[in-house]
């Protein structure tokens, strides 16, 4: 395989669309941004059981998850494992997006817990930025098919698939998802 964008072109005809990122709430882009922050060293489907406790607590708004102290928050997002860091990230995530500090990517990456991968997921996911995500599914495949080795920087990674591909938040989304299909689908056989 030579061309990225065929590869792409391969993903979506074996997986079809994959319609990412899936909400269950009314505060889509903040429940995105937790979302990101719970899915750290975690599966997807813990993820949601997360996400639906919180939406029943009525937690997925920036006022209320201000007041919640970070140790009962810990205890609501046990099941999303490393809880108790977890839970200071999204304190620390909200005490920023309450300084009214533009979100940026250097900006997110100022927050405690917030790393790349997180801070780019929330930026494409959430906010219609174009940054590709780059996580571990991803470099494994990419480093599969030769398109670089398994130790190639994220930085690096990510230029090399965006200088391959359109600039389009749409692709970059549909990308990552069917990345992560076939990521899961790989580990499965």
């Amino acid at each position: 395989m030579n061309n990225i964008l065929e590869f792409y072109d391969l993903l979506l005809k074996k997986y079809g669309s994959q319609g990412w990122w899936p909400v269950q709430g009314n505060n889509s882009k903040l429940e995105i941004c937790i979302g990101t922050i719970l899915t750290q060293n975690t599966s997807w489907k813990n993820v949601e059981k997360v996400i639906k406790i919180l939406n029943k607590e009525n937690l997925i708004n920036i006022e209320a998850l201000s007041e919640i102290s970070t140790k009962k928050l810990a205890l609501l997002i046990k099941s999303s494992g490393y809880y108790n860091q977890k839970a200071r990230k999204i304190k620390e995530f909200i005490k920023f997006l309450n300084s009214d500090k533009e979100i940026t990517r250097e900006n997110l990456l100022s927050i405690w817990g917030i790393g790349k991968e997180t801070a780019d997921s929330i930026l494409l996911y959430a906010y219609g930025e174009p940054y590709f995500v780059v996580d571990a599914y991803t470099k494994k495949i990419f480093s599969r098919l030769g398109y670089c080795n398994k130790d190639i920087k994220y930085e690096e990674l990510q230029k090399l698939i965006i200088d391959n591909i359109p600039k389009d938040v749409n692709l970059y989304k549909e990308f990552h998802a069917l990345l992560v299909r076939h990521g899961k689908e790989l580990n499965n056989t």
